[in-house]
């Protein structure tokens, strides 16, 4: 019963939720220590505060034991939430982990047009996210680097991620508005800001100018007046 999914349950992509983990992977998990004692009686709400705690994302390492981040993956998985509860997740500001957790699970369980809508979002965030590595040694990613991966990769933490279309395809059927990039972006305000800058000094140059004509016809108003008192 533990390892089951829900009975209400929908299929994705055509298959058992908890199918979208390979079945190696699947039972490496179901006899790990973690999955017996902190993912047992887990509820969608209860399991916030499990990915909250943690340690770091990653899929399987040592000795092919499945980390932490790849067992919650699969209860959500059993658990099959509504995507609602999952999209805030992926909005949660306050716990990089709980986000990471719930775009890695949307990424498994969303469209394509979802995946792109909510997860590129996310390409802004540059957090930093510990990551274990086969060895069991940790490395360093950004948020931004993890979420691009599962844009892009066709397996991220030792998962085969379902295929979507590809962004262009998208964009040709006019489902998607053309992204601009963070760089884009970002040199676009750049451009806003030089562009104010430079207006804003014309207009003090105008204003300058303008003191300076005054002052000069003030001083030429003074000398004639000061020849004709002379004279």
């Amino acid at each position: 019963m533990a390892n089951r999914t829900v009975s209400d349950a929908k299929n994705i992509h055509g298959t058992n939720p908890q199918y979208l983990l390979e079945k190696i992977i699947r039972s490496r998990i179901y006899e790990s220590l973690y999955w017996k004692e902190d993912c047992f009686g887990l509820t969608a709400e209860s399991l916030i505060d499990k990915a909250d705690q943690l340690p770091c994302i990653g899929g399987q390492y040592g000795n092919q034991k499945p980390t932490e981040f790849l067992c919650l993956t699969l209860k959500l998985l059993q658990l099959q939430p509504e995507k609602e509860i999952i999209i805030d997740f992926i909005r949660n500001e306050d716990s990089k982990y709980l986000r990471a957790l719930g775009a890695f699970y949307f990424r498994l369980i969303g469209d394509s047009l979802e995946i792109y809508k909510y997860l590129e979002p996310l390409l802004y965030d540059f957090r930093k996210l510990r990551r274990r590595l086969p060895d069991g040694a940790y490395d360093i990613i950004h948020m931004d680097e993890f979420i691009d991966s599962l844009l892009r990769d066709e397996r991220v933490c030792d998962t085969i991620l379902p295929r979507i279309l590809k962004r262009q395809v998208l964009e040709d059927n006019e489902e998607l508005e053309p992204r601009v990039s963070f760089l884009e972006d970002e040199l676009e305000q750049e451009a806003l800001a030089a562009a104010k800058k430079e207006k804003k000094d014309r207009s003090r140059s105008r204003s300058s100018s303008r003191v300076s004509c005054y002052r000069n016809i003030k001083t030429i108003n003074i000398y004639f007046y000061k020849c004709i008192i002379n004279n």
